[in-house]
């Protein structure tokens, strides 16, 4: 089915809503919480949490592509039961939070949403300008959380060439917010 007929079934509250979405992209939803929490019962928890999250924010939002906006929230909700398991611990999701420290502004110069945007924009138009290789390393690291030896395999590549570039590209991406005066 069409993600623009899923979200209609969304906006009229035909609760064959949540099952469609479940069908189209239950398994990457999934796949994305379990990379992050590396437990197949708390991810389904999270994939389940994300449909009710759809559901209750549809009548507000009204996505051109679903898949995405279910990746979000996915992604948020799963980061959010990370950081409630592993409190006390630093790994995992945190190590990638660090990795992106010196590139990305932290949340106390980004206080309102207009700056918010507007990283969201540059980072997007980063993204864009990178060749295939780059942003794909670059998503599946930092998106969906895969580890420098599922790139490497997943790729065909040495992990130190993933290594390499993704240092290449963090460097890059500070180097492009700092002109956007992001930074």
């Amino acid at each position: 089915m069409e993600d623009c007929k899923i979200v209609d079934m969304y906006w009229d509250r035909d609760e064959c809503a949540i099952a469609e979405s479940d069908k189209k992209y239950g398994r990457m939803l999934n796949s994305l919480s379990f990379s992050l929490l590396s437990s197949r019962e708390d991810a389904e928890e999270c994939v389940n949490d994300t449909y009710i999250d759809a559901w209750n924010s549809m009548p507000t939002a009204r996505p051109d592509n679903l898949g995405a906006f279910l990746s979000k929230i996915t992604r948020r909700i799963s980061i959010d039961r990370h950081r409630q398991k592993h409190r006390q611990k630093r790994g995992g999701v945190d190590n990638l939070v660090l990795e992106l420290t010196d590139c990305i502004p932290s949340g106390e110069s980004i206080d309102d949403e207009l700056e918010s945007k507007r990283l969201g924009e540059a980072l997007d138009s980063f993204l864009y300008s990178l060749d295939k290789e780059k942003r794909v390393m670059f998503v599946r690291r930092y998106f969906y959380s895969h580890s420098i030896e599922q790139i490497s395999a997943g790729m065909g590549i040495s992990e130190s060439k993933v290594k390499t570039t993704l240092f290449r590209v963090r460097k890059a991406l500070r180097d492009e917010l700092e002109r956007e005066g992001l930074l």
